[in-house]
């Protein structure tokens, strides 16, 4: 079992990386934000590795933090969710991004990863909502605010985190700008009003 690897990056691509290891070269294939976390060629990197072993192949699965690597494994607990869906899903959503989203029960976020449909992304947030705690470590501050923003268990919630989003915002922003707003506003606002409140948190930010 290869755990983490040592080395100098020998070559890259779209979704692997080659790492030279004392003259060994393995390839590993990784997340799009792995790789966008490496250093360019001959330089010395480091990957926690997952090993994959079915009946035909034998392949590593590279990552940039222990973290993410125990999402890729908690994802592939969830039926339907393989090693190349779980992938996908850390190309889009880093760690604490896909905590706040379960918590959050943002099926939307979750759904932008190939290969994820609706049913899907219902069924990892509805089976992973227990468990993702677990796996927050790397950003609990992200966490906390996000299960604040769940417990009045409103779409405008979701639907306003959801709109700043796509409007550039990062996760973690969004999350404590809209936390901010219910604070100052109450529960029950509808997402305009919250989406209008958010911002200006955003702007005095």
């Amino acid at each position: 079992m290869i755990g983490k690897l040592k080395g100098r990056i020998d070559s890259t691509g779209p979704d692997w990386v080659m790492v030279d290891v004392n003259g060994v070269v393995y390839f590993v294939s990784c997340s799009a934000k792995t790789l966008a976390a490496l250093p360019g060629e001959r330089e010395a990197c480091e990957l926690h590795t997952e090993m994959l072993v079915s009946q035909d192949s034998i392949r590593l699965v590279g990552f940039a933090t222990h973290l993410e690597k125990e999402w890729f494994k908690l994802l592939q607990t969830v039926q339907g969710v393989g090693a190349r869906v779980a992938l996908a899903i850390l190309s889009v959503m880093g760690p604490g991004e896909l905590a706040s989203a379960i918590a959050l029960q943002d099926k939307a976020m979750i759904g932008r990863a190939n290969g994820v449909g609706k049913k899907l992304a219902e069924r990892i947030v509805l089976e992973l909502k227990d468990k993702a705690p677990a796996y927050t470590a790397a950003d609990f501050g992200l966490t906390q605010v996000a299960a604040e923003l769940a417990a009045p268990k409103s779409s405008a919630v979701t639907d306003a985190v959801s709109a700043l989003v796509n409007l550039g915002y990062g996760q973690t922003q969004a999350a404590q700008a809209v936390s901010a707003a219910l604070k100052k506003a109450g529960d029950d606002q509808p997402t305009e009003k919250l989406i209008r409140l958010a911002l200006k948190e955003l702007a005095l930010g």
